[in-house]
């Protein structure tokens, strides 16, 4: 059996997928009891509530584990505490497959959940345990989050330049990625950047969206005091708000990006481009 923690966000959920159209049994942690029901329906077959920062939890979730996959909450202050920790119960509990979800570039100190992956990474190469780590670039569905307002207005709104380079991967390549890793041999000790096959600035972007609908899209860009004040109001704290301006900092000057080539090689076929994500979106939502 496969545990994939923080399974309830979009990677959990794509990497569930992968796992279980391989008729892979799978035991998801997720942190509140609305989201159980969202696990069976993708056929998790054990589902834990609880927290990962607790041993108790832990020990309890590792039981008859042979290989773990695990996301740490997003922006999450205590990554390093609970790296260590779920490495240390993976550990004690004999797994046989360690996959980390990590980030592309995460030796960038200047965007601290970046460096934290990297710090963690870099227990799990001392645990002595059987790892592969996956970095993968920027997801192509973080667009969606503003999907409605691109349809019904035409607007793209970024807190950072519209020039800004970037590479975007599709969640669901890399989610099959970790569906290799996790049931087949030969990904031991291996470290794969996944990055999409495009470097495309922000204008760029909403031109390949436009050109799918059939009607323009505009960047908008949203002042970084306007995007936290919005922050704080959805109830982001302080740490997030910090590390994510950093980020988008570090976006603007010096962009985000990688090679498709490891990606697809391990694909054994080309990585999913911008535009076929824009249609595949297109087919599904409208």
């Amino acid at each position: 059996m496969i545990l994939v923690t923080g399974a309830a966000g979009k990677t959990g959920q794509s990497i569930i997928r992968a796992l279980t159209s391989r008729k892979t049994s799978v035991r998801a942690l997720v942190h509140k009891e609305s989201q159980v029901q969202l696990m069976k329906a993708l056929g998790v077959h054990k589902v834990t509530i609880g927290d990962m920062r607790s041993q108790e939890v832990l020990k309890k979730i590792f039981l008859g584990i042979k290989g773990v996959y695990h996301i740490c909450p997003n922006v999450n202050p205590d990554e390093l505490s609970i790296g260590q920790s779920v490495i240390n119960a993976a550990k004690a509990a004999g797994v046989e497959r360690f996959v980390y979800h990590s980030v592309l570039h995460p030796q960038i100190e200047s965007m601290p959940h970046h460096w934290q992956k990297l710090r963690v990474e870099e227990m799990i190469f001392e645990s002595g345990i059987p790892f592969t780590i996956l970095q993968p670039a920027a997801y192509m569905q973080n667009i969606l989050v503003h999907w409605n307002l691109i349809i019904k207005e035409g607007i793209y709104p970024i807190p950072y330049g519209r020039d800004t380079r970037m590479s975007m991967v599709d969640l669901e390549d890399v989610a099959k990625i970790a569906a290799l890793a996790l049931t087949e041999t030969g990904h031991e000790g291996a470290i794969y950047e996944l990055c999409g096959p495009e470097v495309f600035s922000q204008t760029e972007i909403v031109n390949i969206i436009g050109q799918n609908l059939g009607s323009p899209v505009r960047v908008k860009g949203i002042p970084i005091t306007e995007w936290e004040f919005n922050s704080r109001k959805r109830g982001m704290g302080d740490y997030q708000i910090k590390t994510l301006r950093n980020m988008f900092q570090y976006y603007e000057q010096y962009g985000f990006w990688g090679n498709s080539r490891v990606l697809e090689s391990l694909l054994g076929h080309p990585a999913s481009r911008f535009t076929d994500f824009v249609e595949r979106t297109m087919r599904e939502r409208m």
